[in-house]
């Protein structure tokens, strides 16, 4: 079934992405219909992060996650087989983008909206940098040699396993790669601490301002948006006296800043996952 879902994201890549879209509404249609757990998970995380949201407007808006997840998920046909131009085309960067120029140490704060894979392709594309993205290994060889092959069609990036330690990551932002980091999800207690985010206390791992830290590395923001044209992959200007000393402060100002980019698209967050799964001893759970 992998290969077949794999051949069939090939031979979508050539269409107009106007057919590329509609089937993603058609598939978006469907997964809310019949994924009926992860529209649970969708709809407490928008309960508890928009308590006063209309019932019914919160009901549209899980509807319109699962359209929005879905025609990204179709669109990493064209992103990872399209021709080079269509993708150039199709990704249009904006915003501070000379803050890639030089070789200084940087970290980019990617946030999981659903064109994050949008955002790294258009950055190894067309910034002249070289680039690390931290990789997680798929539970399915195909899928996991066809994600890599994807994400990596550009020759600036290259993939760095979360077994492969946290001593050559610092190594390579010192040496001037520039690190795509997504360090906005629950990847349980072990190494996160509890900061605020949306009013809730949740799980954080505060990797964005220890990376930075002991790589010496700038954080710059990047923030990509599904358009009618394909994406806009928005580059912020670095943020000023980050990192601090308190690590616990810098990571609840990367959730307040988050919060500010997800109230302008909220259907675009990655609301599928389960953001509050780890909760304070006491309080109870969300899901």
């Amino acid at each position: 079934m992998s290969r077949l879902g794999i051949l069939f994201m090939r031979l979508l890549a050539p269409w107009p992405l106007a057919v590329v879209r509609a089937l993603g509404w058609l598939l978006g249609c469907v997964l809310y219909a019949m994924v009926v757990p992860r529209r649970r998970v969708v709809r407490a995380n928008l309960a508890a992060c928009f308590p006063g949201l209309d019932p019914r407007r919160r009901e549209a808006l899980v509807f319109r996650v699962f359209l929005r997840f879905a025609q990204a998920w179709l669109d990493r046909s064209w992103i990872w087989h399209g021709a080079p131009a269509l993708v150039r085309r199709r990704l249009v960067l904006t915003g501070a983008v000379d803050e890639f120029a030089g070789e200084q140490p940087t970290l980019v704060f990617a946030p999981h909206f659903v064109g994050m894979d949008a955002g790294w392709t258009a950055l190894t594309q067309q910034v002249p940098r070289r680039w690390v993205g931290i990789y997680t290994k798929q539970s399915n060889p195909v899928v996991d040699a066809w994600v890599l092959r994807g994400r990596h069609r550009f020759p600036g990036g290259r993939p760095f396993g979360r077994e492969d330690g946290v001593r050559e990551l610092v190594s390579s932002l010192r040496r001037g790669e520039v690190m795509y980091l997504l360090p906005d999800m629950n990847f349980g207690p072990e190494e996160s601490i509890f900061v605020p985010f949306y009013g809730l206390a949740a799980a954080t791992v505060p990797s964005l301002s220890r990376f930075a830290k002991l790589g010496r590395a700038k954080v710059v923001p990047v923030v990509t948006r599904l358009t009618r044209e394909g994406y806009e992959v928005r580059v912020l200007p670095a943020w000023q006296n980050f990192p601090t000393e308190d690590i616990a402060a810098d990571t609840a100002l990367m959730n307040q800043r988050l919060e500010g980019w997800i109230d302008a698209m909220p259907d675009q967050y990655y609301w599928v996952h389960k953001r509050f799964k780890t909760r304070p001893p006491g309080q109870p759970p969300v899901y």
